[in-house]
């Protein structure tokens, strides 16, 4: 099973000397990159679970709405919100949506499960800081789902053959051929391949000039979008099953 999901944030990067980029021209260029990645979703009919950065997902509401409407799953991203800024986000996003929010996925800044479960959250998809050194740094974890403290812990996917993360630089940076060979043997040897993209990746960094290491600039923009494209069609040229994330679970 491929399990397809979004982080959908803004982009935490500085601008560059010349340039001054507001929060409201970040938070415009969220909703167009993942307006991007829902488009190429909608030509290939594969469904994905979307995680949605918490300070900003009340701004997104009529985003996250079209998210919900053509069948994709809504869960939570935390960067640093309080557990109060949780529960009041979760309230309000599933009166909006008519509908349960069920997973949060953490990095850097992780709230205790057992205060989560308390939120009614019925999943955790916590992952790890992305780098250029990132593969070299980990090369074993538990591929299983386990449970904790009434929780679903769903752990990051790691290629069992090539050793290698499916982290959101794994995706930008591999050739498709090699990242296609990854998922094939994986799938092999596990039961899920869990893949995460960062919306914010979609970004044409020739229009907006942030300041970010020219490593994380390559291949982002337009190409995103084409390899994306590119994964779709193979997965469902070869009749490959994917899942949102809630639907996999339980």
């Amino acid at each position: 099973m491929i399990l397809l999901t979004f982080n959908i944030l803004n982009i935490e990067a500085a601008d560059q000397k010349t340039v001054e980029i507001s929060d409201v021209e970040r938070l415009k260029i969220t909703e167009d990159n993942t307006k991007a990645i829902l488009r190429i979703l909608d030509i290939h009919d594969i469904k994905a679970s979307f995680f949605v950065e918490i300070s900003i997902a009340e701004k997104l509401q009529n985003l996250i709405k079209a998210i919900s409407s053509k069948g994709h799953e809504i869960a939570f991203y935390n960067k640093d919100s309080s557990l109060q800024q949780i529960e009041e986000t979760k309230k309000n996003i599933q009166a909006l949506l008519e509908k349960q929010i069920r997973g949060i996925r953490q990095k850097d800044f992780k709230q205790p499960q057992d205060s989560l479960k308390l939120l009614e959250f019925n999943y955790v998809s916590n992952i790890d800081n992305a780098n250029i050194l990132f593969p070299f740094k980990r090369l074993k974890r538990n591929t299983e789902i386990t449970e904790e403290d009434g929780l679903s812990i769903v752990p990051e996917s790691i290629s069992p053959y090539f050793q290698l993360p499916y982290n959101d630089f794994m995706f930008q940076i591999l050739p498709m051929k090699y990242y296609r060979n990854m998922v094939f043997e994986t799938l092999k040897n596990d039961d899920f391949v869990l893949v995460y993209i960062n919306s914010w990746q979609f970004t044409d960094f020739k229009k907006y000039k942030f300041d970010i290491p020219y490593y994380r600039s390559l291949f982002s923009g337009k190409k995103m979008e084409d390899k994306l494209d590119a994964l779709l069609t193979w997965i469902n040229e070869n009749d490959m099953a994917t899942s949102r994330m809630k639907d996999y679970i339980f």
